[in-house]
């Protein structure tokens, strides 16, 4: 992470990659309160938010059943997230006697853990194929932590940040950036779903009552852009059984609400 003067976040997704480009294996840096500030100042915060935002515009006011652009890296992407969705049915849960934190998940992590590399270069062309260890690494933190059988927003964070690194190194470009919520995140949420019931993992880092999900956080902040101008749903409909049932299959937000409400 770069220290210094920080660049504005990009206006989109696309960019031109440099003519050569260094990738290296991610490593943890934020280790004590300090470290924190020092991501806050870097490039790399930046981009990551941008990102973030860039996204929450290109879905401002549309319905998840809006028509949009599905391009073929979009659809590997949705692939190797039917791949994991697969393994969950291959890797069924075990009789033990916590009732928490089945051990059958850590069989289905290792399958993800051996194969992660295999998958990521399925979506990232041959001639980058020097990036796919470095972004591989970010998918495999996306589905929970092995040892603890668990997963939270950090997890749901390292998606995101996967899909990033798949924006900065050019494979997805901007005008993806409806089908990168409405198509990759939405079925990566399905996944992750399907991951906590099957295999009851327990929240990372509960926020108790401060939270109003334990597990994701994103499709709140991209779901709330799509509900933005809408001609009757209103806050007070987020408690409304009926509105939700009636909605829940065009809006993230309200999705994210009958799954809590399960």
């Amino acid at each position: 992470m770069a220290e210094g003067e920080r660049q504005p976040p990009p206006e989109s997704l696309e960019e031109i990659p440099p003519a050569t480009q260094n990738f290296i294996i991610p490593k943890k840096e934020i280790h004590t309160v300090p470290d924190m500030g020092k991501w806050k100042r870097s490039q790399a915060y930046a981009d990551y938010i941008g990102f973030i935002l860039t996204l929450n515009e290109g879905v401002k006011g549309k319905k998840l059943t809006f028509e949009y652009k599905v391009s073929e890296a979009i659809e590997k992407l949705v692939a190797l997230l039917n791949t994991l969705d697969r393994w969950i049915d291959e890797t069924p849960p075990v009789d033990q006697p916590s009732r928490f934190g089945n051990k059958a998940y850590r069989t289905w992590y290792g399958k993800l853990d051996e194969e992660a590399e295999n998958l990521v270069a399925t979506v990232v062309p041959t001639h980058l194929a020097a990036a796919v260890p470095e972004v591989a690494v970010y998918l495999k933190e996306s589905v929970g932590n092995s040892t603890r059988i668990d997963y939270g927003t950090g997890h749901e964070a390292a998606f995101a940040a996967f899909l990033c690194c798949l924006c900065k190194i050019g494979v997805l470009r901007v005008d993806d950036q409806i089908a990168i919520v409405f198509k990759v995140f939405n079925r990566y949420l399905e996944v992750m779903r399907k991951l906590q019931k099957t295999y009851r993992m327990e929240p990372a880092g509960s926020q108790g009552v401060w939270g109003l999900d334990d597990f994701q956080f994103l499709p709140f902040i991209w779901g709330s852009s799509q509900l933005i101008d809408h001609p009757y749903l209103e806050p007070r409909h987020f408690v409304d059984e009926k509105a939700v049932n009636e909605n829940h299959e065009d809006y993230m937000f309200l999705e994210c609400i009958l799954f809590i409400t399960e």
